[in-house]
This record gives structure tokens, sequence and C-alpha cells, in this order.
């Protein structure tokens, strides 16, 4: 298959429209697992990305607590040059598993050493703030990446969650390639300045969450949701919780003829709503199986239309009605 690509901001970094996202891959045994994982899989899932033409991860140390990191390595093992490699550094846990948020310079250089080791690699492609907590030392945290990059064990340097007022701070110090924000048909603040911003900065934009942890997949009901597991964090989540999981049902029933008549799934047709954007480079998706990663793959050369996005539009705003009447 071949896949369309995008640059990545000044880096000039040619990367698919779809990036594989390996949060759920940690297992269920942390604070914000998804359930149970076989770790055979994980890894059949990764090579399946790679073989159908992905050609960048995404993971982060806390995801499963090193484990995702863990498995990503053994997964590229002998691939290791397909493969764009991004993690992220910033949480921490206690013995206990509590998570918690550093970024003094020492913890962020400790960080980057374990995550090369467990990626089992001589350097990181993307290294990323996870979170700009504590804000007081992010400017501490992002001058010890920038070392990172000097000292060649990093090439770009990025954030995650980060605003306006963040990128401005910190690009004052080292040039920021990247942003990765949450967006979805569900979660759109970024569109008002953030997307503006990156694209006047020339930083590249990689989003998380597209299909809203697979609620616009078209693959949840009230059934499905009562079945997770007892340790799958989407239980506590707010748009799995009455009223909102009703109207995102009912949204999804909308987004089916749209879906159908473009030829798409309705993950892809997610997928391809975000990437409508010209300044997203490109949606990060996980997959724990590998059939799930060789359906979402398509979705970054598809194309929707003019009427296809008001359409969508008038779809989220009954949506916010209905959830509005509900509340």
């Amino acid at each position: 298959m071949s896949l369309d690509t995008r640059s990545l901001g000044y880096t000039g970094e040619q990367l698919t429209g779809v990036g594989l996202g390996t949060w759920a891959i940690g297992g269920g045994d942390w604070q914000y697992g998804w359930g149970p994982q076989e770790d055979q899989e994980s890894v059949a899932a990764i090579r399946r990305a790679l073989d159908v033409g992905i050609n960048w991860i995404d993971t982060a140390r806390v995801y499963g607590l090193g484990h995702s990191e863990k498995i990503v390595g053994e997964a590229i093992t002998g691939r290791r040059d397909e493969v764009f490699l991004a993690t992220k550094c910033g949480p921490h846990w206690k013995e206990d598993g509590t998570i918690y948020r550093r970024l003094k310079a020492a913890s962020v250089r400790k960080e980057c050493e374990s995550s090369l080791k467990r990626l089992k690699t001589d350097v990181i492609d993307l290294y990323q703030i996870h979170w700009p907590d504590p804000p007081e030392d992010i400017e501490e945290g992002w001058t010890e990446i920038a070392k990172l990059v000097e000292e060649g064990k990093i090439r770009y340097a990025g954030v995650s969650n980060f605003t306006v007022e963040h990128l401005r701070a910190v690009q004052a110090i080292h040039p920021v390639a990247s942003l990765q924000p949450p967006y979805s048909m569900l979660r759109r603040g970024v569109e008002d300045a953030l997307l503006p911003y990156c694209a006047e900065n020339n930083i590249g934009v990689i989003v998380y969450s597209p299909m809203v942890c697979g609620l616009l997949t078209g693959k949840f009901s009230k059934a499905r949701l009562a079945g997770l597991p007892a340790n799958d964090w989407r239980r506590g989540n707010l748009e799995f919780r009455a009223p909102a999981f009703e109207a995102n049902l009912a949204l999804v029933d909308g987004l089916k003829p749209i879906a159908e008549r473009n030829n798409l799934t309705l993950s892809q047709l997610a997928i391809a709503w975000v990437l409508r954007r010209p300044e997203v480079t490109s949606a990060i998706v996980g997959a724990r199986r590998p059939d799930q990663i060789e359906e979402t793959a398509r979705a970054g050369n598809a194309a929707l239309s003019e009427d296809d996005v008001r359409t969508i539009e008038n779809l989220l705003a009954q949506r916010q009605e209905t959830i509005a009447a509900a509340s």
C-alpha cells in the first residue's frame, strides 16, 4: 500500500497521514490502562503497521509504566530504519503505580536514557514533553532536551498538550518541531488558536485520539460499554457517560451514510476529518491487533468534500443541542 505523506513542520521529515499510537498496548496494569493486552498481538500489530506502509510510531515512557516502549523496541528490532520513532517524557510513577509529573533537568535526562534502552535504539527521532506540568519547570526541562539534541541522543524536540503561551516560552529556547494535541469531532479546542499558531511558526501537528478512544468507530453500544474490563480507564471518561454517551451514539448513526458514500469505515471517516485541516501533519491511531491498523492506515489517503464537512458540522451541532437539553 502506498500511503500519502506530509511534512513535519520545519524538519522536512515526511510522515504518513496515520501514525501508530501505542497507549493501549501498554496493557491494563496501570492507572490509565485499557484492560488486558497480549504482548504477542501488540508486536504483530506494530509489525503489520510497518508492512502496510506506516512510517512512524508514537509511544511514551508512562504507557504501561515502561511496558509500551519495551514492546515497541522488541517489535522494531531489525527494522529501525523504517521507523520515525517518537516518545515522551514527564510523567513518573511511584511504587504503588500513582502517576506524578516532573520536568527537572536531571529527571528528563534520566528518562531519555531509560527510553533509549527500552526502545533498543541509539537515537530518538522525536522526543516530546508529555504535559506542561509542573509549569514552573517547563523551561528547565526543555533546555535539557535541547542539550540532548546537541548531543545526538534526540533528533528533534516536540511537545504535547501545550498551549500557545507554552509554545512561545519554549520556542525562545529551542525550535519546536511538533505539537501533539488532542483533536477530534468531539474535541475541537485546537482550531481557534493552536493550529493557526503552529502554521505561522512552521510547527508540525500530530494529533491524538481522532476516534475518541474507539467511540467514533461505530463499534460501541451500551452493551459493549457495560462489558468493558473494570480496569479500562474509559469507564470514567465523560464522553462514555450519560448524557454525552447517548448523544455520541446518535452522532455515529448520522455519520454512517457519509462514510458509506465515501467508501470509508467510520474509523477512517473520523481520521479523514481531522486530516482535512492543512495544519495537521498526521493523526496518531492506536491499534491492539494487526487488522485494526490495516483498516485505519488507509484513512491517510482519504479526502472529504465540502458538502461532507458541512453535513458533519450540522450533526455536531445537533449533538451539542442534545447534550445541552439533557444536562
